[in-house]
């Protein structure tokens, strides 16, 4: 059974909408990767950050649903609650599921409370927990659209949307709901920028992923919706042909070097989109641009693809967006798949073009570079996270 995700909405450093996004991630535009100071006493990070206004929440809401986690997802729902609106009137509110993936949810608006209960002992009045919790994005959207079918969020640190995407993909087949809103959302976040900090993996610098120069990330925040659906009323869907997951459960936070859990999740998610490699167009990669990462992701694509495969890590366009990531990068391929996309354009892999001999050699994206003229596009995003936890997608145009 075929499922569909519709026109995204997105919000990231690159800028809000899929018509503004494409055309800045296409000409490679860095621009909203910006030096900021205050997130980590002592140092000027580079990290890429939604710089235009995010709409407030109704205040009939709950007072915990306020967080700027929850207005990322809010800026991405608006730019497609049409079709959203028009799901629920078609299948019912019942019939709509909310699967959502995050790592931070609303912890940064918590912060000033613990700071409070440091300084006074005692919690403010406006300190509520479920800000915080991992649920918030989840419930906080299903109240919004007034759904009442299954409505959760994932949290599996930077592959979190990515299985959002699985997981929806799983309900509609089971057919436990009609339609599936799905993505992730992540803030900005102090306790997040200074654990990858102190774990020394954050690049003061622009990242340059795959490059014998990378010395490690730059954090971004995002958020992106899909409408799924089996049957879509969007001209413009995308496939989802399939995914695949792994957990090599190599190390706390470091990969398995030889990239044998990512090979997995990619074959896996092969088989189940049923294509072969040879079929890819496009691959996004995960790309942090930390040592580690770079080193085992560029042998499990050798494995994959022998024969190599036009690819790219935008994370120097965007920030690595953490839990919703999987989502955002769903969202590039879906744009080069898009019809909208008649050229067939690739989006360009950024970096310092100082590939590092001690790795297999791929073939970075282009501007130049195309879709193969004559055929269906099919592009596969992964998504490697903390732990060992591993995602792959598989999309596809109209064919």
């Amino acid at each position: 059974m075929m499922t569909w995700l519709g026109t995204p909405g997105v919000v990231c450093a690159l800028g809000a909408g899929v018509e503004a996004v494409g055309r800045a991630a296409f000409a490679g535009d860095t621009t909203g990767m910006r030096a900021q100071a205050g997130w980590v006493n002592g140092r000027v990070l580079t990290l890429g950050a939604c710089t235009g206004a995010l709409p407030a929440l109704p205040r009939e809401l709950p007072a915990h649903h306020h967080s700027r986690n929850n207005q990322l997802l809010l800026a991405a729902a608006t730019q497609i609650e049409a079709p959203l609106r028009a799901a629920i009137a078609r299948y019912g509110a019942d019939r709509v599921a909310v699967v959502l993936g995050t790592s931070t949810s609303g912890v940064n608006d918590n912060a000033p409370a613990f700071r409070d209960l440091r300084q006074h002992g005692a919690w403010p009045a406006t300190y509520d927990y479920r800000r915080q919790a991992l649920s918030s994005p989840g419930s906080f959207l299903a109240d919004w659209l007034g759904t009442t079918g299954p409505a959760y969020t994932l949290s599996t640190a930077c592959t979190s949307s990515a299985r959002a995407l699985l997981s929806a993909q799983r309900l509609l087949r089971l057919g436990l709901c009609d339609a599936v809103v799905c993505g992730g959302a992540d803030t900005l976040c102090r306790l997040t920028i200074n654990g990858f900090a102190t774990l020394e993996a954050v690049d003061d610098a622009l990242c340059t992923p795959f490059s014998v120069h990378r010395r490690g990330i730059n954090i971004g925040e995002a958020g992106v919706l899909f409408l799924m659906e089996r049957d879509p009323a969007d001209a413009n869907a995308v496939a989802l042909l399939g995914g695949g997951a792994s957990s090599d459960a190599w190390h706390m936070s470091a990969p398995d070097p030889t990239g044998e859990g990512a090979r997995r999740a990619m074959l896996a998610a092969l088989r189940s989109a049923d294509v072969e490699a040879a079929s890819i167009g496009w691959l996004n990669l995960h790309g942090t641009g930390t040592p580690h990462n770079d080193a085992m992701e560029s042998h499990a694509t050798n494995a994959v693809f022998p024969n190599g495969v036009p690819c790219a890590s935008t994370k120097a366009l965007t920030g690595h967006t953490l839990g919703a990531a999987g989502a955002l990068e769903a969202a590039l391929a879906w744009i080069t798949l898009s019809a909208s996309n008649a050229e067939g354009r690739l989006m360009p892999h950024v970096w310092d073009g100082h590939p590092d001999p001690a790795l297999p050699a791929l073939e970075f994206s282009t501007p130049a570079h195309r879709y193969a003229a004559g055929r269906r596009r099919v592009a596969m995003s992964n998504s490697f996270a903390f732990g060992g936890n591993n995602a792959s997608l598989v999309f596809g145009g109209h064919p």
